[in-house]
């Protein structure tokens, strides 16, 4: 009998739930607005609606529930901590709630990393133990796995790369300010936008209709792709910052691969090239990036729900990946 599995991706703007199979194949799956703004109580109704509606007729089929969320959380004790795009969420014990609700095994994880496991069982980074994920959107987000387990720290809110800490030079004077502050979607907007503000031409006028509060990530990667100055500035600079950064990654972990995902990666070769020069200029020793290649994710938008799955899989990235992955093998070929 094939055993069922739920993933849940909770994010800001929406809510994807899924019913996968035990070979992570997606049976059934849903997707919503979160509409945070109404409140954490109504969200966690959401959440609750919407895995009921990808839950199997027989429960005793399925082998638990793993929810991805955006932010901060502690997988130990099961408690959302401080996600920055859900009002009101603090110290939510949301492995609880639905524990109760449903009656089954709940795992939970940071965004970031469940897209980590992802990458490394079905992604760009199969077949390696010591792997880095690293998303540029909205935000700026990470996940590490050594020897096929996610770090996870003292209480599970470790990883949160876009927050490293770094000193930017203005020209006229210097700041702190972090990775996601400089580098993230909304970071090369407002940057386009101030620079514009200040008198500098650009099509992202054009492009904007002449309102600049609708410029979003995308615009700016368009136009630089077009050959506007002003975005091929914004953009290089966004990934020369991103390759510091991983700089600070491979001195730390020394992983295999790294992988690179989110809107911000898809701008292309003037985003990315900048990336490479960055790692190349910055590591210490050329052995921290010459053997180690640094490829964008492969998977799609479904990653966090393919990650969720996984948590259920791994139970809470406590195994390792190789022993979740050789069941689902055995499994798939009759073997119990």
């Amino acid at each position: 009998m094939t055993d069922y599995l739920i993933g849940i991706d909770l994010g800001g703007t929406r809510l994807r739930a899924a019913c996968l199979d035990d070979q992570l194949n997606i049976l059934h799956r849903i997707e919503k607005l979160t509409l945070a703004e109404e409140g954490r109580e109504a969200t966690i109704q959401r959440i609750k609606d919407a895995i009921a509606e990808v839950l199997p007729e027989d429960k005793s089929t399925v082998r638990g529930i793993g929810v991805s969320v955006p932010g901060p959380s502690n997988p130990e004790t099961g408690v959302v901590v401080a996600p920055p795009n859900l009002p009101g969420w603090r110290d939510v014990p949301l492995v609880d709630i639905l524990n109760k609700e449903f009656d089954l095994p709940v795992y939970l994880g940071n965004d970031a990393n469940v897209a980590a496991l992802a990458e490394v069982a079905l992604g760009s980074a199969q077949d390696y133990k010591h792997a880095i994920y690293l998303t540029v959107s909205t935000g700026i987000g990470g996940g590490v796995i050594n020897d096929e387990r996610l770090i996870l720290g003292q209480t599970g809110i470790g990883n949160e790369v876009g927050h490293m800490v770094m000193l930017v030079d203005d020209g006229n004077k210097s700041r702190v300010s972090t990775l996601e502050k400089e580098a993230a979607g909304p970071a090369l907007v407002r940057q386009a936008r101030e620079r514009i503000e200040a008198g500098a031409e650009s099509k992202l006028v054009e492009m904007a209709n002449g309102d600049l509060d609708a410029m979003d990530g995308k615009m700016i990667g368009d136009a630089a792709n077009a050959g506007d100055p002003l975005a091929i500035d914004i953009v290089k600079r966004g990934g020369s910052i991103v390759g510091m950064g991983i700089v600070n990654l491979l001195h730390i972990f020394n992983p295999e691969a790294v992988i690179i995902g989110g809107g911000v990666s898809y701008i292309g070769d003037i985003w990315f090239d900048e990336v490479m020069a960055s790692i190349k200029a910055y590591t210490i020793d050329d052995d921290y990036w010459q053997n180690t290649p640094i490829i964008q994710s492969k998977i799609s938008e479904d990653v966090s729900i393919l990650g969720s799955a996984l948590l259920v899989l791994t139970k809470g990235s406590k195994r390792k990946l190789s022993k979740a992955l050789k069941n689902m093998a055995n499994t798939e070929s009759g073997e119990k």
